[in-house]
């Protein structure tokens, strides 16, 4: 049997039907679609998904294409990758506009399905409108520069091309290793052509998301080297998350004492107050973390990519004789930093290392230890978050604090960029597994809005906020109107500091004496040190449909907070920060290289510290 449909009909139709199952639960993975409609899409999948109807396949309408993949990528991670949307452009600037958000969703091994149009096919005038045409090839077009950000590419030639595609798409999406940004380009002339497709294409189709065991000379292996360490230190990652794996890794934590840190992908894998938890690793870090982790001798990541920021660039892990033991789904990430790779889903191993590990528990002196330094950090903190004047501007730490006072457990907070990922990482006590949303795999500006509207897809019960800085917000605050149209509730955090705060420091540390970094008029000299511009978001905020709030005081910000998460459409509570830095500084390095020959006092200052930090750099093999 066979059903006449066009190539974005059948398309369409066939989203509809794929389902993914975990642990005998079954979600459909594709449960919405996004989409911007031009000549490339417009008479193909605008007339498809017109045609299916929203039961079939809700549809979203964007004003970005990079805001749309954020959104399917927020919904995605509260979904924990089971579930994630589709989105739709037409070719040409529509199409190039995804390539943003298709890094971000690899990155962070995030599933999204990209659906741009594509240049004709048959090829009946040449160029067409928006084709590249480059001399040296023919079949070329701007999706193709989706290809290395793609973890899945194909370009639709045919109509009967669409069948081995779209299952090679599903299949990527919905395995744990491999997923990431899927592109299927559709030329446009063959989105319109009709098919008889095969009712076994239509059909329901349910992708089983495996959860492998370790091997068990693996876990034996892994089993050994703990039982031999005298400092063991949990790195926990992302994986812990996408895994569900929170309770196996309390269990194990709780089993031997073994202390956990977390990345920004991490943070909430044990709540803040679990004995434990020693809160962020790496640059971000709380110093407790970050001691122990340079007096380490066995390190267990799990589910973690190990990049620069959770390593201190190489220079963190520095005991002598230090090893490591990887557990992650992904061979490629479990056999970085060197390590006893332990090849399998977060959950299956950290139940599996629990079970060898019977009867074993670190030395109650290092317990003792690292409670200490977590006492200490919390002190710390406290100091940071403390205020003195309820009528005075507030720090950005008092505004953490502040935030995280007005939201309740099962609160979403969404970052991503700037100087707030770094407070968050080290000042945030995460009480709930999804609570802390940090987008740092990118670090992606104008990630923070379009991501709520994601998450609040996926969890409309839950308050989302998305915490933004006055750079990050002109990005992308098109979406807005998106959650204006939809009534999606979001609450929009948004604060002013005239710039970017977090590369002017970076700046002014590495020689570059904050060149450029403000929203300011220029000055006589030509520099941008004049006067802040005169530029009103929450104006801004307003004029797109939002309900604003200002706050000027700590006093104001915290009865703003608390009526806007009683709020029931999209709200905004602006706030002008005290740009003095108030948070505790970064507890390890970040690798920023300085320039190597200057004339600059600032520049030659900083080289000079450059290659101190740097000599401390290692390779763990």
């Amino acid at each position: 049997m066979t059903r006449h449909l066009t190539v974005a009909q059948a398309l369409v139709e066939f989203l509809a039907h794929q389902y993914t199952e975990r642990d005998g639960v079954r979600t459909r993975l594709v449960a919405a679609c996004w989409g911007i409609f031009g000549h490339g899409n417009v008479a193909g999948l605008g007339q498809g998904l017109l045609e299916a109807g929203a039961a079939a396949m809700p549809f979203l309408q964007g004003r970005n294409e990079q805001a749309m993949v954020h959104a399917a990528v927020g919904y995605a991670r509260q979904c924990d990758r089971l579930s994630t949307h589709a989105v739709t452009t037409s070719i040409g600037p529509g199409a190039t506009n995804l390539v943003t958000g298709a890094a971000l969703a690899t990155i962070n091994r995030l599933p999204v399905l990209l659906l741009p149009g594509d240049t004709f096919a048959t090829r009946p005038a040449d160029p067409v409108l928006q084709q590249l045409e480059p001399a040296h090839a023919g079949d070329l077009s701007v999706n193709d520069a989706l290809r290395p950000v793609s973890r899945w590419f194909d370009r639709v030639h045919r109509p009967e091309a669409l069948i081995p595609a779209a299952l090679a798409a599903m299949r990527v999406l919905a395995d744990p290793v491999q997923t990431g940004a899927v592109t299927l380009a559709l030329p446009q002339d063959v989105q319109a052509e009709a098919y008889d497709w095969p009712e076994e294409f239509l059909a329901d189709r349910v992708w089983h998301v495996r959860r492998p065991a370790p091997d068990p000379a693996e876990l034996a292996a892994a089993a050994a080297a703990v039982r031999a360490a005298r400092r063991p230190l949990i790195v926990a990652g992302g994986g812990v998350h996408h895994s569900v794996a929170e309770a196996a890794l309390a269990a194990l934590a709780d089993a031997t004492g073994i202390p956990v840190a977390t990345t920004q992908a991490g943070k909430g894998a044990l709540r803040h107050d679990h004995p434990a938890e020693v809160g962020g690793v790496g640059h971000t870090g709380t110093a407790v973390a970050d001691d122990l982790a340079r007096t380490a001798d066995l390190v267990i990541g799990v589910g973690t990519r190990w990049t620069d920021f959770t390593t201190a660039s190489g220079t963190l892990f520095a005991a002598p004789r230090v090893r490591f033991v990887n557990c992650d789904i992904a061979p490629f990430d479990a056999h970085k930093m060197g390590a006893l790779p332990l090849v399998a889903d977060a959950r299956s191993a950290l139940d599996a290392l629990r079970a060898a590990l019977d009867g074993h528990r670190v030395d109650p002196g290092y317990e003792a230890e690292y409670r200490a330094g977590k006492a200490s950090w919390e002190r710390t903190a406290d100091a940071a978050r403390s205020v003195a004047d309820e009528e005075a501007a507030p720090t950005q730490s008092q505004l953490v604090a502040a935030l995280e006072a007005a939201t309740g457990d099962e609160d979403v907070v969404i970052n991503a960029a700037g100087s707030l990922p770094g407070d968050l990482h080290k000042l945030w006590r995460a009480r709930s597994r999804r609570q802390y949303h940090l987008e740092y795999g990118y670090s992606c500006m104008g990630y923070e809005i379009p991501a709520a509207i994601g998450v609040k897809l996926a969890a409309p019960d839950r308050q989302v906020w998305a915490l933004v800085g006055d750079g990050t917000y002109l990005m992308l605050p098109g979406e807005i109107v998106t959650a204006v149209q939809e009534g999606i509730a979001i609450k929009v955090v948004l604060v002013q500091n005239h710039g970017y705060a977090s590369i002017g420091g970076l700046s002014e540390q590495v020689g570059g004496e904050r060149f450029a970094t403000a929203y300011r008029y220029r000055a006589p000299d030509g520099s941008y040190t004049g006067d802040p511009l005169p530029v009103d978001l929450a104006a801004n905020a307003a004029s797109l449909g939002m309900d604003v709030l200002r706050a000027g005081t700590v006093r104001q910000l915290r009865a703003a907070l608390a009526t806007a998460r009683a709020a029931d459409r999209p709200t905004c509570v602006y706030v002008e920060t005290d740009p003095a830095p108030t948070a505790p500084p970064a507890q390890a390095w970040w690798d920023v290289p300085v320039a190597q020959t200057a004339t600059r006092p600032a520049a030659v200052r900083a080289r000079a510290e450059y290659e101190r930090r740097a000599a401390a750099r290692r390779r763990h093999l």
